[in-house]
C-alpha cells in the first residue's frame, strides 16, 4: 500500500458539521455500572480509553430516558439534569483526545427489571424490580412479568420523555445521538409482530407498527440540534418467523430519513430469547449483520453502520472500502483491545497520531 494512502477505514467521515477522524466506532455495550444513572469514575475511565485509543466515534451505553426503561437497576440515564454533569465530565475528555462523543437513548419496556450480568440472569422480580411496559401484555419469555399495555396517553409521555433526554444529552455535550430501536427494547416490540398485538392506531399493520417508534423520532429529531447527527439502531430482523425482516427496515428507514436521520446502525435479533436459527446465525459467522447493512444502504439510500463479529483490520477495511458500510462498530473487540484503531491502522501500514504520553511505544 502506498505510504501516502489514506485507507478507506480511517478516511474520516462528516456527518452533518460533525466530523469522525476516522470511521471506526465504539458499539453501545452496557456496563452496568452506574448509581442513580449516574455514570462513575469507571465510564471516564472505560470511555477515556477507547478515546485515547484512536476511536472516531464512542456511542455510549443503552442510556435510559426514564427510571422505568432501564435494562437494569445500574444502568446510566437522561432522566434528571442531576446526570448531565458526570455524562459531562466524559464527553469533555473524549473530545479532547480527538474523538467524537455520542450516547444512545434507550426504554427497555418489557426487557427492563432484569438482573445484571453479574448478580444472575432474568427479570429481579419482587427483589428490587419494577413494573413493566410495553405495547401488549406480552412477556418477553416464559416467566417473565406481563407488562402492563401502555394507553396512547403513556405513549405520548414517554416520547416526551425521550426528547428531554435529547436535550439533556446536548447539554452534556454530546455531539451525536443514537436512538435505540432494536434489540427488543420498546421501540422495537412496537415495530415486531410478535411483541405487538395491538388493535388500535399502533398495532396491526406496517405503517401502524412503525406510528410510535416514528413517534419518537420526530420529538427527538425536534429536541436534538440541527448541526449534530442522529443515528438509529435498527433490528435489521427478528431472526424469527412471522417477525421483523431486512425488507421491513427498508421501509422504515425512509421514513427515518424523512425525519432527519442521518445513519442507521444496523443489528439484529433480541425480540425472543436466542435459540435454534439465532443462535448458530450470531455465533459462528464474522460480519454477519453486513449483509443486512448492505441492503438496507442500498435499498433504503441511507448510510449504514455495519456492527457484529468485527474483528481484524483488514475486515474492516473491506467493510469500507467495498462500500459496504460507511462507519464500523466494534463492541467486545473494544473491551479486548481499547487501542485497536492504533493497531488497524498500523496493520494498513497508515500512521494514525498516537497520544503524546504514549510516542515512545509508537511502532517505527
Amino acid at each position: 500500500m502506498d505510504e501516502l494512502a489514506i485507507p478507506k477505514l480511517i478516511e474520516p467521515l462528516q456527518l452533518r458539521a460533525v466530523t469522525l477522524r476516522n470511521r471506526i466506532g465504539m458499539s453501545p455495550m452496557c456496563t452496568h455500572s452506574a448509581l442513580d444513572g449516574i455514570p462513575q469514575p469507571w465510564h471516564l475511565v472505560h470511555y477515556g480509553a477507547r478515546a485515547v485509543g484512536g476511536c472516531g466515534l464512542i456511542l455510549a451505553e443503552a442510556t435510559a430516558v426514564e427510571p422505568r426503561g432501564r435494562i437494569a437497576a445500574a444502568d446510566c440515564g437522561l432522566w434528571t439534569n442531576q446526570q448531565v454533569g458526570a455524562w459531562r465530565e466524559i464527553t469533555r475528555f473524549v473530545k479532547a483526545q480527538g474523538c467524537v462523543p455520542g450516547v444512545q437513548l434507550n426504554h427497555a419496556g418489557r426487557k427492563g427489571s432484569m438482573h445484571t450480568p453479574y448478580t444472575g440472569s432474568g427479570p429481579l422480580g419482587d427483589a428490587g424490580g419494577w413494573t413493566l411496559v410495553g405495547p401488549s401484555p406480552v412477556p418477553y419469555d416464559e416467566g417473565w412479568p406481563v407488562p402492563e399495555e401502555l394507553s396512547t396517553e403513556d405513549l405520548s409521555a414517554i416520547a416526551n420523555a425521550w426528547g428531554d433526554a435529547a436535550r439533556r444529552a446536548r447539554a452534556a455535550e454530546f455531539e451525536v445521538l443514537e436512538i435505540q430501536l432494536g434489540h427488543g427494547f420498546l421501540l422495537n416490540q412496537f415495530l415486531s409482530p410478535l411483541a405487538n398485538q395491538r388493535e388500535d392506531e399502533f398495532g396491526g399493520s406496517l405503517e401502524n407498527r412503525m406510528r410510535f417508534p416514528l413517534m419518537v423520532a420526530q420529538q427527538v429529531r425536534i429536541e436534538w440540534p440541527d448541526e449534530l447527527p442522529l443515528l438509529v439502531r435498527v433490528t435489521a430482523t427478528d431472526w424469527a418467523d412471522n417477525g421483523w425482516s431486512v425488507d421491513d427496515t427498508v421501509v422504515l428507514a425512509g421514513k427515518l430519513k424523512d425525519l432527519g436521520v442521518d445513519m442507521l446502525d444496523v443489528s439484529s435479533g433480541g425480540i425472543v430469547p436466542l435459540g435454534d436459527k439465532a443462535a448458530s446465525i450470531t455465533q459462528a459467522q464474522p460480519s454477519y449483520q453486513l449483509n443486512a447493512a448492505n441492503q438496507i444502504r442500498r435499498e433504503g439510500e441511507i448510510p449504514t453502520a455495519a456492527v457484529g463479529m468485527i474483528c481484524e483490520p483488514q475486515q474492516a477495511q473491506d467493510i469500507i472500502a467495498n462500500n459496504q458500510a460507511d462507519l464500523v462498530l466494534l463492541g467486545r473487540q473494544l473491551l479486548r483491545e481499547p487501542h485497536w484503531p492504533l493497531k488497524a491502522a498500523d496493520f494498513l501500514s497508515y500512521q494514525m497520531d498516537w497520544p503524546v504520553p504514549y510516542q515512545r511505544a509508537k511502532p517505527q
